[in-house]
């Protein structure tokens, strides 16, 4: 394999990881977050809701900024803000300080997660294969190190500001010399880079647009899967306290199990698209997170929950990976602006499913609750052959025999 593809596969790879960290540094600091700022419980679902909408937003404007300029562009620049944006949510001391940082985060989150399953995509198809899930396992890897330095800046009482300088401090210089390597190997952007190389996928329209038709399946998909995502994060620790009778620590472990797993599922995951297909992979992943949320759902204590918990983040793992590399293949020549659109259903998945599991919480119970995101999760059976589109379905004998060396920010496959 070409020396420009490997430095830029683990350049990005990098990225996600970083990206991981910093987003678990913030999703599990959010009480000491409130503490500092003062924010109230009415108060505290606004600020966290507009993360993700402004995050929707950053995505938006991603897709019209790659037509002017490369995706590794705007992830160099992105991933820094990011990370400022970070520490400063740890630096202020009044309302409109955070506001502003979180604003900041949002924005730059939505450009960043963007930008890299764009990249990703695009060195997936110049390497012939499976490799997305890879650059997920990165980002899992990277969230259990970032909440994992949570835990020790809750148990030494660290503020939020010594414990995210230190963070940035190492991430943003490596980031940024990192993103020299990234390859830019033609998705649609900046010029339809490599355009002339390849047919039109199944939704393009003949100038090489993408179809919104076609591409909402996948939006579906990946909304169902963040909708089971946001349960197991918001109300896994909950649930196993005040449904399965678990202690206080106990009640700590699902989240972190439900990390590993995923881990350990992206870190296999593409090994098993090479060999079977990414159809049977989502399919097995749909099937084993809906049966996870049965077993949460019936469990008769903690540790028959916790095994549910595991359970989930087997199937749930592989769904979104895969779910931005079926929509590189749907549209090979529009797939930058085909991801950035899918990409803001991975944040109408977040803000959905917290509120929805809690409402019916409330309303009904909670083991009835769980039962909702797992059908929810299995309509991706439904729309299964959309991960299977053309020649591009990397593995079970439709891989390339070989890729070309693009080089750092190079285009073409």
């Amino acid at each position: 394999m070409a020396v420009g593809l490997r430095r830029g596969r683990g350049a990005l790879a990098f990225s996600f990881f970083a990206q991981g960290a910093t987003f678990a540094l913030l999703v599990t600091r959010i009480p000491a977050i409130q503490d500092q700022y003062g924010i109230s419980d009415g108060l505290l679902p606004l600020f966290l809701a507009a993360v993700p909408v402004l995050a929707g937003v950053g995505s938006v404007c991603t897709e019209q900024l790659v037509k002017r300029v490369r995706p590794s562009r705007v992830l160099r620049w992105a991933q820094p803000v990011v990370l400022l944006a970070l520490v400063g949510v740890g630096a202020g001391d009044s309302l409109p300080e955070v506001a502003v940082a979180l604003a900041a985060f949002g924005l730059a989150v939505g450009a960043l997660d963007a930008s890299m399953n764009m990249l990703g995509v695009s060195l997936q198809r110049a390497y012939g294969r499976s490799i997305m899930l890879g650059f997920h396992a990165a980002f899992s890897l990277g969230g259990i190190v970032g909440a994992s330095l949570a835990w020790v800046g809750a148990h030494w009482q660290l503020s939020l500001f010594t414990l995210y300088v230190p963070v940035a401090v190492v991430l943003l210089p490596l980031c940024l010399v990192g993103s020299w390597w990234y390859v830019d190997n033609g998705g649609g952007a900046a010029g339809a880079h490599g355009a002339g190389q390849e047919g039109f996928g199944a939704g393009e329209q003949a100038g090489g647009g993408v179809v919104f038709k076609v591409l909402l399946p996948l939006c579906l998909v990946m909304s169902f899967a963040y909708i089971g995502d946001s349960t197991v994060s918001n109300w896994s620790a909950k649930y196993l306290q005040d449904v399965l009778g678990s202690s206080d620590q106990l009640s700590t472990v699902p989240y972190n199990v439900y990390m590993v797993m995923t881990l350990l599922g992206r870190a296999v995951g593409d090994a098993g698209v090479r060999r079977f297909g990414a159809v049977a992979v989502v399919r097995v992943g749909t099937l084993v997170a809906a049966g996870g949320f049965a077993v949460v759902a019936a469990a008769p204590g903690a540790w028959v929950g916790m095994l549910g918990f595991t359970l989930l983040g087997l199937g749930l793992c592989v769904i979104v990976p895969q779910t931005f590399a079926a929509a590189g293949r749907l549209f090979p020549r529009a797939s930058d602006a085909a991801i950035a659109r899918l990409n803001i259903f991975n944040y109408v998945g977040f803000l959905v499913g917290s509120p929805l599991v809690g409402a019916l919480g409330d309303a009904w119970n909670y083991r009835g609750a769980m039962l909702v995101p797992m059908a929810l999760v299995l309509v991706t059976l439904l729309y299964a052959r959309s991960f299977a589109v053309g020649a591009g379905r990397y593995g079970g004998g439709h891989e390339r025999p070989h890729a070309v060396d693009v080089g750092p920010g190079g285009s073409g496959v």
